[in-house]
């Protein structure tokens, strides 16, 4: 079975020209329940450039919004057919996981995953939202099952054992035709609403907090170096490591988490370097955040402070693992896409 790990989301940004945007829709199905606080049988979610706007899951059975403004401009028929559409796709990912299941031989004993994305991209240029990209795919089991190529309004099968499904979602014109549309269309126009309701709260920043520490490796020559900088927003941010003012790079042994979520909607980034505890070169670190007008260096004291040996690391690790807990969407790293109503007519099984 596969366990917990964070999304990969579009990019997020403030409202500004040239900047990207990003409107994007998950939802996260298990062959049967599973027995761990906070994870559901069904999750459903949206996710405005990668703040959660609204929500659905098994238990509850209702889609609410996740932010004020949601709440506020959008009439209670948008939530009542919202709730619907969410049932209808529950059902549909499960009569889909039991036909995956017998294709794949697989028996009731472990726990499968089917997953699906979808969304678009857009930037904003002269006051006009421009699609960027479109992105459709789904995960079986944590590994990519199907996606949409959109530029050529095919399904691409990367698994032998999807081949199938490709080959008779091809034939479906009109299912391509909607696909494509909903990418290119409808989720720009969604994305374009979304960003106007919810503008103050997108063009929020705030500054990381920047932590710089070391702890014992496996060598006892050695220790290892971490800048961490976290509690930030929106994502965008630069992150140096230096010895003696030079900007060190993989090729020294740098080691980047890339920039990941935080149970709050706020962001981190943790970048590591292993070095001789003998070497008294002034290490420092750099953090740039934009976007809340913060640059700061930091220097290394040449000292192993004992609470850090897992303190803030492990705080930022809990709190992503809290982020992907408490949205129901516990499960292996994924990014998928895919139009708003998968349900219906439009919506062959696999």
């Amino acid at each position: 079975m596969y366990f917990f790990a964070v999304f990969v989301l579009l990019g997020t940004g403030l409202a500004v020209n040239g900047e990207i945007h990003s409107l994007t829709y998950i939802y996260t199905a298990f062959s049967k329940p599973v027995d761990l606080p906070g994870i559901h049988e069904f999750t459903a979610m949206g996710l405005l450039n990668g703040r959660m706007i609204d929500y659905f899951d098994s238990d509850n059975q209702k889609k609410v919004p996740k932010q004020d403004w949601m709440k506020e401009r959008l009439p209670a028929d948008y939530w009542d057919k919202g709730t619907q559409s969410r049932q209808s796709k529950q059902q549909w990912f499960k009569v889909n996981i039991n036909i995956l299941k017998e294709r794949m031989r697989q028996n009731d004993t472990d726990t499968h995953i089917l997953q699906w994305m979808h969304g678009c991209e857009a930037n904003i240029r002269d006051g006009v939202m421009k699609f960027r990209r479109g992105v459709d795919m789904y995960s079986y089991d944590g590994n990519d099952f199907l996606s949409f190529d959109d530029d050529n309004s095919v399904w691409v099968a990367p698994t032998d054992a999807a081949v199938q499904t490709k080959r008779k979602w091809d034939e479906v014109q009109v299912l391509k035709e909607y696909t494509k549309g909903y990418l290119e269309n409808e989720c720009i126009d969604w994305l374009g609403k979304f960003i106007n309701y919810g503008q103050k709260q997108l063009e929020q920043a705030i500054p990381p907090t920047v932590h710089l520490f070391t702890r014992n490796t496996k060598v006892e020559a050695n220790l290892l170096l971490t800048c961490l900088a976290t509690g930030f927003l929106p994502k965008e941010i630069t992150l140096r490591m230096k010895r003696n003012g030079r900007i060190l790079t993989p090729a020294d042994g740098v080691v980047s988490s890339g920039v990941r979520p935080n149970g709050d909607e706020t962001f981190q980034r943790k970048d590591s370097v292993e070095i001789l505890r003998s070497d008294l070169s002034v290490y420092t670190c750099e953090v740039i955040h934009q976007a809340s007008k913060l640059h700061v260096e930091k220097e290394w004291d040449h000292k192993l402070h004992p609470g850090n040996d897992s303190g803030p690391i492990v705080g930022g690790a809990i709190g992503g693992l809290l982020l992907v807990i408490v949205l129901g969407v516990g499960v292996v790293l994924f990014v998928l896409y895919k139009k708003g109503k998968l349900v219906g007519p439009y919506n062959p099984k696999p």
